[in-house]
């Protein structure tokens, strides 16, 4: 599976929270955060109205988690849960051994979206130089990339099995 660097992988389980989560922010809550505007709006003097401030900031944070899910909807590619043949790939939960920390570190390859809610598991985009550097490599293998800080860094493939949420 090929992505260019826009591309967020998502299952089909994540991508449809993601529209709901959308539909419900543009819908009810819109209105909502509308109504709670007016109302405070009709409190009277705007400067010294907390209700007021408070609803606007409000509105303002959801109308970003608005344009933010709109993004990542329009960039996903939605794919199935991959097999699991120890080959990594977006949506597995892969475990590397950092050679020169002698330390392991489990984590999805893929979008934190497709977590599930309270899981702790930490996320790498296939992007990230860790998850380019390990896509499409096996079970057993050796990598070594260019950390971001220029470093380079040597993982071994301890495991890699898909992510069941």
């Amino acid at each position: 599976m090929t992505q260019d660097a826009g591309t967020i992988w998502l299952t089909q389980d994540a991508f449809d929270k993601l529209t709901a989560e959308l539909d419900d922010l543009k819908g009810p809550r819109r209105t909502e955060i509308i109504e709670k505007i007016s109302a405070a709006r009709d409190e009277g003097d705007l400067k010294e109205n907390s209700g007021y401030h408070a609803a606007k900031d409000e509105q303002g944070k959801q109308e970003a988690r608005i344009r933010q899910l709109e993004d990542m909807l329009r960039r996903a590619e939605v794919g199935e849960t991959p097999a699991n043949d120890g080959v990594v790939e977006p949506g597995m939960v892969v475990t590397v051994q950092l050679k020169d920390f002698d330390e392991t570190e489990k984590f999805l390859l893929g979008a934190r979206e497709n977590l599930d809610e309270g899981d702790k598991l930490d996320v790498y985009s296939p992007q990230s130089a860790l998850g380019a550097a390990i896509n499409g490599k096996s079970k057993g293998e050796t990598v070594t990339y260019s950390a971001p800080n220029g470093k380079d860094v040597t993982v071994e493939i301890l495991d890699a099995e898909p992510y069941r949420s």
